[in-house]
């Protein structure tokens, strides 16, 4: 049998004739499309697989946390889903720091020159999962709270021989009646005003027409 009809039974693989310019196919026949999905981590977007890592922006998780981030599209397995119902675990490797920068300033003929470096505060992560339930799960429905009893409204007493209506009378009607009321009157409105209302005006305008009755 010649090496071709071998190639061709299958006793020789393209591997094994060097010299051969027969060039492997891979099969498609058995082959799983490996599932991606895009994730949104503080603002920016990224594709990831399962068991891949990746720097993000510095997070404030501490190491070994396991987080969630938000899914964006889903794709690998048909057609790919936007705004999917799935699921991305990662867990966070630790933080680290980005390759440093270097900043040089140069100014012509003066002998003037700076060097600056900067290196970005980033965050390392593992995908654990893909796909491992929903994204997030529907909480219960908030039980009605039973509204709290309204408070009753504090009672006014009313102090005896205070000037009739007194409770209604704005500050400006009192400071122009008060000078017309005798003493007692005066003295009870007082005592009304300093035990519900505490109204500066009131109180100023009653204690001014007082100090004139006793002078």
């Amino acid at each position: 049998m010649s090496s071709q009809a071998l190639a061709f039974s299958g006793a020789f693989s393209p591997l094994s004739c060097p010299g051969s310019r027969v060039r492997p196919v891979a099969s498609l026949v058995g082959v799983e499309h490996v599932t991606y999905a895009i994730i949104k981590v503080a603002g920016k977007q990224y594709r990831v697989r399962e068991g891949e890592r990746l720097l993000v922006v510095r997070l404030h998780e501490e190491d070994g946390v396991t987080i969630s981030p938000a899914v964006l599209l889903v794709g690998g397995n048909g057609t790919p889903t936007l705004d999917p119902d799935v699921h991305v675990t990662a867990r966070v490797v630790g933080a680290v720091k980005g390759p440093k920068i270097r900043i040089g300033k140069y100014k012509k003929r003066t002998g003037y020159r700076r060097h600056t470096g900067f290196r970005a505060s980033l965050t390392q992560i593992e995908i654990e999962s893909i796909g491992a339930g929903t994204r997030t799960a529907r909480s219960a429905p908030a039980k009605a709270e039973k509204p709290a009893p309204a408070e009753a409204a504090p009672t006014t007493e009313h102090v005896k021989g205070m000037p009739s209506g007194y409770e209604e009378m704005t500050v400006a009607e009192i400071r122009k009646a008060a000078p017309e009321w005798n003493a007692p009157m005066l003295a009870a409105a007082l005592e009304f005003e300093r035990a519900n209302a505490k109204r500066k005006g009131a109180l100023a305008a009653l204690e001014s027409a007082i100090a004139a009755k006793e002078e």
